[in-house]
């Protein structure tokens, strides 16, 4: 078996050094891998039962149409998702486009003008800053009217404040930063805590750490709204942000809890207070939860839950595996081949836009779909500089699939994440050292080390 693996990797592209490298790091990690198995066996526990007791049944994966009124699936997926993350109410939506979406639908329904949004965790996603207005917006490429220095609709045009505090240089909370602002501004309303790194190389929030933040505001300003991004970050530890405190965890269903299957959406867990506001904001006040038709998706929601924890875990083992493949290699990686995991993303620094490049294009050339479509740095819509994105997925844009991408800026660091299997992801991570040693940017005695 093994001698046909090797040459079928070879007839893919892979040299043999390059196979050999590989295997040489996967026999150091299998107590890793155990570890991880063993967190995918209890999250998968703990979503069957949530499924069971919600009383799941066939006519739950059936769609509807029109306004949506009484739809069975739709209303159990909630009630299955609050049960998961330990919530009053979830809002679990094909209307709720994106991860970014779920955030500003979170945010603009629970602050109103004169409220004061705040970051205890430093600068967050690059999507969400156009939300928030601390970015202005480019030029419009249909008509070419410029901003006029301001994101449209964003919270600063409702008159919604912003401050945040950065991490300290080791990733820890500053907490008499945070502690000045909790005293200072009775206008704060909501706290914004962003689990995963984004496009920055500081450590990802573990759950624990999160609720050691929460439970820092909470006992000085128990009137705050702690709300946490939690993309990336579901069934990678044993809990979630809402049982440490979170009054809401916000995601993508084309990230970890879709589990490849779900083809768009996003959910809002939490109390229902910020729930129902979220829903009024996403239809109507007056409607909310009650309309929505779920368009003949619920059996891809259900089904893609139910694999979530073991497709994380593959995505797991992925990022494991290319942490120990490119620390080998001398690179900085985040987090380090060693620490525990947080979230599904793995960071490399490259140094050089060179190496980016090619990375991304051996992630590319390794996926099922699009493998011989060449990605290349662009102007992607809510970016403040070039990015280049690898991802031949079934569900365009998933990144619980195999896939990389990278602002096209110092330090040149490359975000690796997803993989639907880890047999996968294993292949598109040698694939991306192979197109590195094709570009000339290693040598084949980096394989030495």
């Amino acid at each position: 078996m093994q001698e046909g693996i090797q040459k079928l990797y070879e007839q893919m592209g892979i040299s043999q050094e390059v196979h050999r490298f590989g295997e040489a790091v996967l026999a150091s990690l299998q107590e890793r891998f155990a570890q991880i198995d063993a967190m995918a066996e209890y999250n998968q526990l703990k979503v069957v039962k949530a499924m069971q007791e919600s009383r799941v049944s066939e006519a739950c994966l059936l769609g509807t149409t029109g306004y949506g009124y009484n739809d069975l699936g739709r209303d159990t997926l909630e009630e299955v998702y609050a049960r998961i993350f330990h919530t009053q109410d979830a809002l679990v939506r094909p209307q709720i486009t994106c991860g970014t979406h779920a955030l500003a639908l979170a945010l603009m329904s629970n602050l109103r003008p004169g409220d004061l949004l705040f970051s205890p965790v430093g600068k967050p996603y690059d999507t969400l800053e156009e939300v928030i207005g601390i970015r202005n917006g480019k030029e419009n490429p249909a008509d070419g009217a410029a901003s006029n220095g301001r994101s449209t609709g964003s919270l600063k045009e409702y008159g919604i404040a912003y401050r945040q505090v950065d991490l300290l240089a080791d990733g820890s909370f500053d907490y008499p930063a945070i502690e000045a602002v909790l005293e200072e501004e009775a206008g704060l309303r909501l706290v914004t805590i962003q689990r995963s790194k984004g496009y920055q190389t500081r450590p990802t929030l573990s759950v624990a750490a999160i609720g050691e933040l929460i439970a820092f505001i909470k006992k000085r300003r128990p009137d705050v709204i702690c709300m946490v991004d939690n993309c990336y970050g579901e069934f990678v530890e044993e809990t979630e942000p809402s049982d440490v405190g979170a009054d809401m965890v916000v995601g993508s269903l084309i990230k970890n809890p879709g589990g490849g299957l779900a083809p768009i959406g996003g959910y809002i867990a939490g109390t229902e207070e910020c729930v129902q506001n979220a829903a009024y904001r996403l239809t109507s006040p007056g409607l909310g939860k009650e309309v929505g038709a779920s368009l003949g998706v619920m059996s891809s929601f259900y089904q893609g839950l139910f694999l979530a924890p073991t497709v994380t875990a593959g995505a797991l083992k992925g990022a494991v595996f290319a942490a120990n493949i490119y620390e080998k290699l001398g690179f900085d990686v985040l987090p380090d081949s060693t620490e525990s995991r947080h979230d599904i993303i793995q960071a490399v620094t490259f140094g050089t836009p060179e190496a980016v490049i090619a990375f991304c294009r051996g992630i590319q050339a390794a996926a099922p779909v699009d493998s011989f479509v060449t990605p290349e740095p662009w102007d992607m819509p809510g970016y403040d500089s070039r990015v280049i994105m690898a991802a031949g997925a079934f569900v365009s844009g998933s990144s619980i699939e195999l896939s990389a991408d990278a602002p096209i800026k110092p330090p040149y660091a490359v975000y690796f994440q997803g993989g639907l299997t880890w047999q996968h992801a294993k292949y598109g991570i040698l694939k991306s050292l192979q197109s590195l040693l094709d570009a000339g940017i290693l040598t084949p005695d980096a394989l030495k080390r």
